[in-house]
């Protein structure tokens, strides 16, 4: 679509999770001009209706500079008034380099905030002073009892030249997913690292999962605009992970908690906060922040609570149009990830995990599914992004 004169812009810069394409999707059908900025071609964000511009960019994995210097020259243009961090690279650029704040409305966090977000073992150490309850944490090296249940993880979010100075500052390399090692068995901590991708292994007492939780809020320097709660009721294994079927709740202490770790950071901008609720204590316990729009985002704007456009009103200075109220109980799928969930519970092994029988999670699935059919990718007046994602899972999707 062309850009009609004096029409304002947002920069999207999108992958190919929901996330990007929701935004795409809501700020495009209030009228509002997207730009999408990609690697390629086959992101499902390109193919929806309310995509107005495509712009191919270089891979932040393969040149993180080049990538910044695309989005900064996108950002730069006279129409674009915001862009939108959905990307753990978009945030830790523009709060890096202070360019982006030139052109358009700085909505992320200090760096200062932002490094004990992408921190795990800060991150418990700064939430520990806030009063809020973690698992232990340790490095790798302080461990001297494997013969406990422990999970392994990569200790940043995403790993750069920042947090690891033998990097070059245009290499970047993202999360990695957790290691379950087996009790009694300690890990060969050379081979962890390389299979962290060079990104250093922090260790953390495992908790036995009841329920899983994502506090998500819109802050405008250190003030709440808009906040939700979810609750997973399935991730991507059956171990958890990233979210493939949650619902919007309510539960005012672990709202206070969200909103406290925030406030102790002083945070501006978008945020998930995730805790998971202990199975042995029915206490709650913080497991970390992802600085920028979420996987499920698709939930909370089809809910009621529209996180993309409360975005660009508040990067446009209109905060008192900002109505956040949202349906308590709506659920919703990412249908691609309950194939991942059923797909885990036949092949994967955690030793800290209880596998379900195979017929009862597909119960649970297939009933869910009739119970709650609402979907992060399909709708029917953008049916485009789903096919185009259907065709990326496809060996000849490309």
């Amino acid at each position: 679509m062309v850009r009609q004169s004096g029409e304002e812009s947002v920069l999207i810069p999108a992958g190919f999770s929901p996330k990007s394409l929701t935004a795409v999707r809501s700020l495009g059908a209030r009228g509002v001009h997207t730009v999408v900025a990609a690697p390629k071609r086959t992101v499902p964000a390109f193919a929806s209706r309310y995509c107005d511009e495509q712009v191919l960019v270089p891979s932040p994995w393969d040149d993180l500079i080049a990538y910044k210097d695309a989005l900064l020259d996108l950002a730069s243009r006279p129409d674009v008034k915001a862009v939108v961090p959905s990307l753990e690279e978009n945030t830790f650029l523009f709060s890096k380099y202070d360019e982006f704040a030139e052109h358009v409305a700085p909505l992320w966090p200090s760096f200062e905030a932002l490094r004990t977000a992408h921190d795990g073992k800060r991150l418990a150490e700064v939430a520990t002073e806030a009063g809020l309850p973690v698992p232990e944490t340790m490095s790798f090296d302080e461990v001297d009892d494997w013969s406990r249940e422990l999970i392994i993880k990569p200790r940043y979010a995403i790993l750069t030249s920042e947090y690891e100075p033998s990097l070059s500052p245009s290499e970047c390399r993202g999360k990695m997913d957790p290691v379950h090692p087996e009790p009694g068995v300690e890990p060969d901590r050379e081979a962890l690292t390389a299979e962290l991708r060079g990104n250093p292994p922090i260790v953390q007492e495992y908790v036995p999962i009841a329920r899983e939780y994502s506090f998500r809020a819109l802050y405008d320097h250190g003030e709440p605009v808009a906040t939700s709660l979810k609750r997973q009721i399935r991730g991507k294994t059956y171990a958890g992970g990233a979210s493939v079927f949650c619902k919007l709740v309510r539960d005012p202490e672990l709202e206070e908690m969200g909103r406290r770790l925030l406030d102790h950071l002083d945070w501006h901008g978008l945020a998930t906060v995730q805790f998971i609720e202990d199975a042995r204590t029915g206490g709650f316990k913080l497991t970390e922040i992802n600085p920028r729009t979420w996987t499920s985002i698709p939930l909370d704007v089809r809910g009621g609570i529209d996180y993309p456009y409360f975005y660009w009103l508040l990067a446009r200075g209109e905060r008192n149009r900002i109505a956040p109220h949202y349906r308590d109980g709506f659920a919703a799928h990412l249908l691609f990830g309950e194939l991942q969930y059923l797909l885990s519970v036949v092949r994967d092994d955690y030793p800290n995990a209880a596998r379900p029988a195979f017929r009862t999670a597909l119960w649970e699935t297939l009933t869910s599914i009739y119970e709650h059919p609402n979907f992060y990718y399909p709708k029917l007046d953008d049916p485009r992004p789903f096919g185009r994602g259907v065709l990326n899972v496809l060996p000849f999707g490309d």
